[in-house]
């Protein structure tokens, strides 16, 4: 591996930002949950047949890591990957946010940017894969919406308008006029729509058509990677049960998903300080009371996080094994050659608490100072802190009466 490889880990680790490359370089850990989860992602890549599990584990603990070792493991094998943290930014509940922002967060097998926008723009009237998703589009979801822009698509030569239909298949919705205008135009006839679309109604139709398009084109399926899940206990409580039936949606998805892995990552503190102290159960039965449907999405979304398998904490050997090779990586990228035990680490590293996270930027402050001045004295490293869930974003109707 080259110097800046190495240089890129190292800083990765040092200011704590999720990298993709620390996920392939430092993939050896928690093999017991690694193993899990890529036999079921091998499941969905060998049946097309949709699946999603969550895992928890504490704060600072290497959740993010397992997410972009899952992401490198399912790149490899010939699938999209989408890789966001859930939260105000993409909020679950609404589901045609979430789409947007996905959207603009997926990687094809091997891509270092995200985006698909050359593969829809490779699309061409006549060929195999646009008949088929054209019948797609016309028959198997809930609007016909996508059919009529497809068609628009294909056929327009104004520029503006393909734009505009290459930005709603990312999730940037057009107006229903303009396509049904191009589509005029294009095909000589109305555009004669089943239903008018609704963006909070029929969201879930781009999920399901992106699932398909990604199998017509040859990948073996999408992966949906969703980290900081937790963040979800700020909502407000409206949304957060609305968002315990979204994710429902994705651990048992419907048929029309096809090839879909999602994985959910939440805190281990999740259940004890948002199901319990927030009542959510109590709360799912008030809000969905007359949704029995709803009602048990949200309660199985829940049940689901009560038993969801936790990240184990690395033994004492994992841990020491770990250290070793971010002092190897160290020396690869600054062309030196530290000789320090793996005693004289740990040791390094005790300043920093129990937390995996500062415990690795403990050592590389530790070699970072034997580097530059050949000795070292303690580390400054003070454990982060304690993730809160007490903020409570309001629901519309509720700031309507502000």
């Amino acid at each position: 591996m080259s110097d800046f490889y190495a240089q890129h880990i190292i800083e990765a680790l040092r200011s704590g930002i999720p990298s993709r490359a620390v996920g392939e370089y430092f993939s050896e850990a928690r093999p017991g949950m690694l193993e899990k989860i890529s036999g079921r992602l091998e499941a969905v890549r060998e049946s097309g047949k949709s699946d999603g599990m969550i895992f928890t584990g504490r704060y600072g603990e290497g959740k993010t890591h397992l997410l972009n070792t899952v992401f490198n493991i399912a790149s490899a094998s010939n699938m999209a990957v989408s890789f966001i943290s859930l939260g105000k930014e993409s909020p679950i509940d609404k589901p045609w946010l979430l789409f947007q922002k996905l959207a603009s967060n997926t990687f094809l097998p091997g891509a270092e940017q995200p985006g698909f926008r050359e593969k829809l723009e490779s699309l061409t009237p006549g060929g195999s894969v646009t008949g088929e998703l054209l019948a797609y589009t016309a028959r198997e979801l809930e609007t016909d919406k996508l059919y009529f822009l497809l068609r628009a698509f294909l056929g327009t030569q104004e520029e503006e308008e393909r734009i505009s239909f290459l930005a709603d298949l990312e999730g940037d919705f057009a107006d229903n006029r303009l396509i049904r205008q191009s589509y005029r135009r294009v095909t000589g006839s109305p555009a004669k729509f089943s239903q008018t679309f609704s963006k909070t109604k029929h969201g879930m139709d781009y999920f399901h058509f992106l699932s398909h398009l990604f199998r017509q084109l040859g990948y073996q399926g999408w992966v949906l990677l969703f980290d900081e899940s937790e963040l979800i206990g700020g909502f407000g409580k409206k949304a957060r049960a609305k968002s315990y039936v979204q994710i429902q949606r994705f651990l048992k998805p419907s048929p029309k998903l096809e090839g879909v892995f999602s994985l959910f990552a939440f805190s281990s503190s999740f259940t004890e300080d948002v199901i319990d102290k927030k009542k959510e159960f109590a709360n799912a039965e008030e809000i969905y009371a007359a949704e029995p449907d709803s009602l048990k999405a949200a309660s199985d979304t829940l049940n689901a996080i009560i038993r969801a398998p936790e990240l184990a904490p690395l033994n004492k050997q994992e841990i020491s094994d770990i250290l070793l090779n971010i002092q190897e990586f160290h020396g690869l990228a600054y062309d030196w050659t530290p000789s320090v035990s793996a005693e004289t680490l740990s040791r390094a590293t005790e300043a920093g608490g129990y937390l995996l996270r500062t415990k690795i930027r403990a050592a590389i402050e530790f070699l970072d100072q034997l580097y530059q001045y050949g000795e070292a004295g303690s580390t400054k490293i003070t454990e982060l802190g304690k993730e809160r869930y007490d903020e409570e974003t309001p629901e519309l109707e509720d700031l309507d009466q502000l």
